[in-house]
């Protein structure tokens, strides 16, 4: 069992290696039980638990809890090099404009105002060990929420970016992410990401106000643009306070907002019909629990899942009304770069 964590999970730089004193499979209900520091894992499949949607699951756990006994900071490391072969993907380029269309379909006819329509790549690993892809990743688009978890039975690449939940003291902060670009100018310009961004902004306004002190929920960052190696991403922040443990808020906010649509639960129930796969971890949460109090949850986006040499890699997009397919499909595998250049 390993476990490597992005020095930025802690505020610091370099790599953080886990020392694991132990691994559960647990339910949402055993959460408030949990005594000490972990490194949380939340599926995609709990949607179906938090909001009672049936949707196609995985055979991987619902919910890891894996109880951390330290951190220590790596010094010295050893990588080899990792080298992929692209199988198939579960949606043709095809395939997925004519989901982008039908999505569009969906939000003529009223049912949805925005949804996250994703694909999944699968891949062989030829060369090098499930790390050494971690690391190559990580080096080729620095984050702040990485991470390389081996179960020996499954491995989770994570080069996630964005912010699902953190909490100090009674402060609660997300910072969903809507908007992608090669360009910083065009993204600051693009009315289309400044309304996708809005619609999430709001749905996770409205999850963390079920969980919020009254009137204490509010935007502090409107349509931020950060660049990364590959692209530009905008985000907008907000935050609340709350006296709610941790069971209470992830039934109030999962899954995230940014990785299904408006509304959340009838964008779940579209998505389920349009995606061929199961979505397993990817789109759910990870992160840092501490002191039975404070954690730090990422959006698990720019993730693989594997076992043995046998990897998939997700990435997805935001539709609305004004969305265009080819453009839809561009974004698509400008998210894949870091990882996978398809070079189309």
């Amino acid at each position: 069992m390993r476990l490597f964590l992005s020095g930025s999970w802690l505020k610091e730089d370099g790599l953080y290696e886990a020392k694991i004193e132990d691994v559960r499979i647990i339910k949402l209900k055993d959460l408030k039980e949990l005594d000490g520091n972990y490194f949380l894992v939340f599926s995609y499949d709990l949607t179906s638990d938090t909001l009672d949607v049936p949707i196609k699951k995985s055979d991987l756990p619902k919910l890891l809890a894996i109880k951390l006994d330290r951190l220590e900071r790596m010094n010295a490391l050893s990588y080899g090099d990792a080298n992929l072969r692209f199988i198939s993907s579960s949606l043709s380029d095809e395939d997925f404009m004519e989901r982008v269309c039908a999505t569009r379909e969906f939000i003529k006819d009223g049912f949805i105002y925005q949804l996250n329509l994703t694909n999944r790549f699968d891949f062989f690993l030829e060369r090098g060990d499930p790390f050494d892809l971690f690391y190559q990743f990580i080096q080729r688009q620095a984050v702040p929420y990485g991470f390389f978890l081996d179960l020996n039975e499954f491995f989770i690449v994570s080069g996630s970016m964005e912010l699902f939940l953190e909490r100090e003291g009674r402060r609660l902060l997300s910072k969903p992410i809507k908007g992608t670009s090669n360009s910083e100018e065009v993204l600051r310009k693009s009315q289309k990401d400044k309304s996708e961004n809005l619609m999430i902004t709001d749905m996770v306004r409205n999850d963390l106000g079920r969980i919020a002190r009254t009137g204490s929920v509010r935007v502090n960052e409107l349509f931020k643009i950060t660049q990364y190696s590959t692209l530009f991403h905008m985000h907008s922040t907000v935050e609340c306070q709350t006296d709610r443990i941790l069971l209470d808020i992830i039934r109030a906010a999962f899954p995230p907002a940014s990785v299904t649509g408006a509304p959340k639960r009838k964008a779940v129930e579209i998505i389920d019909m349009l995606e061929p796969h199961e979505r397993s971890f990817y789109c759910g949460c990870a992160g840092l629990f501490f002191d039975n109090f404070n954690f730090t949850l990422s959006v698990l986006i720019r993730t693989a899942i594997g076992k043995g040499e046998a990897l998939s890699y997700y990435a997805g997009c935001g539709i609305v009304w004004d969305s265009d397919p080819k453009r839809e499909l561009q974004e698509l595998y400008t998210k894949t770069k870091a990882f996978y250049d398809f070079r189309i």
